[in-house]
C-alpha cells in the first residue's frame, strides 16, 4: 500500500510540474545564429535548367529556445532561388523556431533564364542572400550561381499526348522507325562552334549524306539517355586542336553530361553514347575528351572500307559504365589515344574487323563494382537471336608502342572461336602489358609470348608508373617500364598527346614521360 501511495505521489508531482512548464516559450533570436557555411555556391547551371538541391544548416548554440522572426530571400518574390525551410517551401518564412542546442536545414534550388540577365561572354553570375531577422539582429548567407547560355537541341513533344519524337533510321536503304527519342539535326545545326555550349536531349542524328563538323573548343553536353547518332552515309568531324592550358583545355572538344556540379564530374553512365551507325563513313575525332557516359563511342560495321570508319587521334575517354570504345565488326585507326575506367572493357573490339592502335594507353582502374572483362577485349564472333554462334573475319588487330594495363589480371583477352576458314590476325609490337600467369589466366597459342609472329618486344607485368590512374591521370614518370621502349615509325607523329616531342627510341603509350 505504501508503495502504491509513493508512486501516486511521484506521478502527481510530475503531472503538476509539467503543467507549469512553458514548453513552447520561444524567445526572439538576437543575431547569434551560426551557419554551416557563409556562402552557398550552387555551382554552374545552364539557362532554364533546374539546379541540384543544396543545403544550409542553421544552428542555435544557445541554451534558450528561440524563434527567428523572419527568414527570406533578399530579392523577395522576384528571386530565382527557391527555399525549403523545415519542410515548408517558399521564399519568405515567419517565426521559425529552433530549440536550444538544436538546428534546422534550409534547402536551396534555382532555375534561371539567362535571357533576362545582362550577359558577359554567355555567362552570368546570379546572386542573392538569405536574410535572417532584420535591423541590428540581421544575419545573411550569400547565394551564388554561375549561369551559362547554351544552344539546346531536343526532340518535339506532342502537347496533347506527351509523346516525344523518335528517330527513323535508314538501314540498308529502308527507313526503320525506332523507339530512340531524338530527331535529325537541321541544316543550320550541322556546325557546332565554340561560341556557346550545346545541350542535347535525346539522340541528335546526323542525316544521311550530311556531315556534323565540331570546331576546336566546342563543348557538347548530353542529358540522361542522350547522345549523337551518325547515320547511313553521314560523317562526324571533330576538329579539336592542341591546348596550351592542361586544365582549361581551351581547344579541346569536350563531350560530357549536362550536370555541371562538381559532384558529377567523374560519375559514369550519365548519358548514352556517340554512335557511329552502320554505313556512316569517314569519321574523324582529334583532340577530344569524352567522359561519363554509358559507351563512349559505339562503332558498327564497315570493316572493309578503304578508309577507316573511325580515325581517332590525341583523344581521351574516361568513366563509362560499360565501354569506352565498343567496335563491332568495324575499322578503327587510333594514335595518341587514352582510355581508362570502364565498368566492362575500356576498349572492346568484337565480331572481327580491322584495328590499328599506336601510342595508345588502354587502361582500366575501375573500382566502382566488380569488373567482368579486361581493359582490352578482342573477339571474332557474335551470337544471334537464335543462339547461333557466327564467326567473323579478323583482318587485323595491331597494337604498336602501347600500354595495356589496369588493376586486374589479365588486362587483355583474345577470345577466338577457331574456324579454319576464318582468319584471326593480331600482333602486339613494343607493348607493355598486364598478363600474369595464373590458374585463371587464359591459355593457348594466342598467348605464346615467344611467338614473334604475334608478339614482338613485349614487356609483361612491369610498372607503367602512372601518376594517378584511379583519377584518370595516366602520365608516366621517370621510373616507368615504358620509357624508351618504342620506336618512331614513319606513319606516326613525333609528338605525344600533349604536343611534347617524343624521344627516339620513344616511350610507350600516349604520353612522353615526365618528372613528377
Amino acid at each position: 500500500m505504501k508503495r502504491i501511495l509513493y508512486f501516486f505521489s511521484i506521478f502527481s508531482f510530475l503531472l503538476f510540474w509539467s503543467s507549469c512548464r512553458q514548453d513552447f516559450d520561444f524567445a526572439p533570436s538576437t543575431g547569434s545564429l551560426q551557419f554551416s557555411k557563409d556562402t552557398v555556391y550552387l555551382d554552374t547551371v545552364f539557362t532554364n535548367i533546374g539546379s541540384s538541391t543544396y543545403n544550409l544548416k542553421v544552428y542555435n548554440r544557445s541554451d534558450n529556445d528561440i524563434s527567428i522572426p523572419t527568414i527570406g530571400l533578399e530579392r523577395g518574390t522576384s528571386s530565382n532561388y527557391r527555399l525549403n525551410v523545415d519542410g515548408n517551401a517558399g521564399q519568405t518564412f515567419n517565426n521559425v523556431e529552433i530549440q536550444a542546442k538544436d538546428s534546422l536545414f534550409i534547402f536551396v534550388e534555382t532555375t534561371i533564364d539567362i535571357q533576362n540577365q545582362t550577359l558577359l561572354e554567355n555567362e552570368f553570375l546570379y546572386t542573392d542572400k538569405i536574410n535572417f531577422d532584420a535591423g541590428s539582429n540581421l544575419q545573411s548567407v550569400d547565394l551564388v550561381t554561375l549561369v551559362k547560355d547554351a544552344v539546346f537541341i531536343y526532340p518535339d513533344r506532342d502537347n496533347t499526348t506527351g509523346v516525344v519524337e523518335t528517330l527513323t533510321i535508314n538501314v540498308d536503304g529502308q527507313p526503320v522507325e525506332t523507339e530512340i527519342q531524338g530527331r535529325e539535326l537541321l541544316p543550320s545545326e550541322l556546325s557546332f562552334t565554340n561560341q556557346k555550349p550545346y545541350v542535347i536531349y535525346g539522340y541528335a542524328a546526323v542525316p544521311s549524306g550530311e556531315t556534323l563538323t565540331i570546331d576546336a573548343g566546342a563543348r557538347v553536353h548530353f542529358h540522361a539517355n542522350s547522345g549523337l547518332l551518325v547515320s547511313n552515309n553521314a560523317s562526324l568531324q571533330v576538329n579539336g586542336s592542341l591546348s596550351t592550358d592542361p586544365e582549361l583545355l581551351e581547344n579541346e572538344v569536350i563531350f560530357e553530361s549536362d550536370r555541371l556540379e562538381p559532384a558529377f564530374a567523374d560519375v559514369p553512365g550519365q548519358w548514352g553514347s556517340i554512335w557511329l551507325f552502320e554505313n556512316s563513313m569517314n569519321n574523324t575525332i582529334n583532340h577530344a575528351t569524352i567522359k561519363n557516359g554509358t559507351v563512349g563511342i559505339l562503332i558498327d560495321g564497315n570493316a572493309d572500307t578503304a578508309q577507316p570508319k573511325l580515325t581517332i587521334t590525341n583523344s581521351q575517354l574516361y568513366n563509362f559504365s560499360n565501354y569506352g570504345i565498343l567496335g563491332r565488326n568495324t575499322s578503327i585507326t587510333a594514335e595518341n589515344l587514352v582510355v581508362n575506367n570502364a565498368g566492362q572493357s575500356s576498349v572492346a573490339l568484337t565480331q572481327g574487323g580491322k584495328y590499328n592502335f599506336t601510342h595508345s594507353t588502354i587502361a582500366n582502374y575501375w573500382n566502382n563494382s566488380f569488373r567482368q572483362f579486361p581493359a582490352l577485349l578482342v573477339n571474332n564472333f557474335f551470337v544471334d537471336a537464335n543462339n547461333t554462334t557466327n564467326v567473323t573475319v579478323f583482318t587485323e588487330a595491331n597494337f604498336n608502342n602501347s600500354i595495356i594495363y589496369g588493376n586486374d589480371n589479365p588486362e587483355f583477352i583474345l577470345d577466338e572461336v577457331t574456324d579454319p576458314a576464318v582468319t584471326f590476325n593480331f600482333k602486339f609490337t613494343n607493348c607493355l602489358v598486364k598478363f600474369e600467369d595464373s590458374s585463371s589466366s587464359p591459355s593457348g597459342d594466342n598467348y605464346d609470348f615467344n611467338d614473334t609472329g604475334h608478339y614482338e618486344n613485349i614487356i609483361r607485368n612491369q610498372e607503367p608508373d602512372f601518376r594517378a590512374p584511379f583519377n584518370n591521370d595516366l602520365l608516366i614518370g621517370n621510373d616507368s617500364a615504358a620509357n624508351a621502349e618504342g620506336e618512331i615509325l614513319s606513319t606516326i607523329e613525333t609528338s605525344d598527346i600533349l604536343g611534347i616531342t617524343r624521344t627516339n627510341p620513344s616511350d610507350l603509350g600516349a604520353y612522353q614521360h615526365i618528372d613528377f
